[in-house]
């Protein structure tokens, strides 16, 4: 079995953290240490410890194990738009060789984690970067999830189409 998994989804407000809390869930049942990154959100609050995503605190108290927030969202941005948009305006830019050597940190304490993308497959994270980079870059078998409402047909065929054209392997999907 792969060390991982990343969940994408054909857009935004899918249930990509609602299938990755599952999926969490199903793998501990299985007797697996299980820990979970949402590398890049958009839409923090500001908290008295910093920003925080609802996402990323519900994968950070489904773990297996405590991990810091920085771990499993190094890059939050308070603007609830896209997140290279959001980089942008906070000074940032979005690095994927520090979101693969934090997964790599994390990997050697679980036996599997669960990546959470942001947004959809094409989602911008920098000016020459997407999600789908990240998932390269990661090198994990990649969850579809798609959003059940009118249109979900052609944006799921497309999204896995770009998915296997990109060069991950798409592990299959999750409507």
């Amino acid at each position: 079995m792969s060390k991982g998994f990343f969940i994408t989804g054909t857009d935004t407000e899918v249930g990509k953290t609602w299938c990755s809390l599952g999926l969490m869930a199903a793998l501990q049942q299985q007797g697996k240490r299980v820990a979970a990154m949402k590398p890049v959100a958009s839409g923090c609050t500001v908290m008295p410890d910093g920003l925080r995503n609802d996402d990323a605190l519900r994968l950070q108290a489904q773990a297996s194990f405590a991990l810091p927030y920085t771990q499993v969202n190094p890059y939050a941005f308070e603007p609830a738009i896209a997140p290279h948009i959001a980089a942008a305006q906070s000074g940032a830019i979005i690095n994927l060789d520090t979101i693969v050597e934090t997964l790599r940190s994390i990997e050697g304490k679980a036996d599997i984690t669960i990546v959470e993308g942001v947004g959809g497959w094409q989602v911008p994270l920098n000016e020459t970067e997407s999600v789908a980079d990240l998932a390269r870059a990661l090198n994990l078998p990649v969850i579809l999830v798609v959003g059940l409402r009118l249109g979900c047909i052609n944006h799921a065929l497309l999204s896995a189409e770009s998915i296997r054209a990109g060069g991950c392997r798409l592990a299959g999907w999750i409507g």
